[in-house]
């Protein structure tokens, strides 16, 4: 594992952790060249995922940008990066269990939206309206009366 900071090759793990319920390894490492401490996390890949966005493209499954999009979600919202850290764990985990290696971008932000819709539903809007690529508040207001069941005439604006 190179450092972060100086790019050296020699790091020394000083303590490891299992987490979310022995699914991935929590690991502190020390820079042997410049002495910087650093947290790396190893999760196991039961399969390399691809995921097929809307254009056709394909490229391989970065659960970092998964994260980073579900974060612009949750942003000043009361959910702990614990909680996130679990809906990751159960997404990858259905992921991995499909039976083709390639999902598409739509299955993907479904399964987002699904956990999301049980977690926070302004997150669950917030993803919607990228997701979905909304053009203006009568986007947000259509999703609004489905997530809340309600019909046409009970939102006013």
């Amino acid at each position: 594992m190179k450092c972060p900071i100086c790019g050296g090759a020699d790091t020394v793990v000083k303590d490891s952790r299992t987490m979310d319920h022995q699914t991935s390894i929590r690991r502190r490492r020390v820079c042997e060249a410049c002495g910087f401490r650093f947290t790396t996390f190893e999760t196991p890949q039961l399969k390399e995922i691809w995921v097929v966005k809307r254009d056709g493209r394909e490229e391989p499954f970065d659960r970092n940008k998964l994260i980073k999009s579900i974060k612009t979600a949750i942003l000043k919202r009361c959910i702990s990066a614990d909680e996130i850290e679990k809906m990751l764990v159960r997404i990858v985990s259905e992921l991995e269990f499909l039976p083709d290696a390639k999902v598409s971008s739509q299955k993907l932000g479904e399964m987002v939206l699904k956990e999301l819709q049980q977690m926070d539903p302004v997150a669950y809007v917030r993803f919607a309206s990228i997701y979905e690529k909304f053009q203006d508040v009568q986007d947000f207001i259509e999703l609004i009366k489905t997530f809340n069941g309600k019909n046409k005439n009970d939102i006013n604006m």
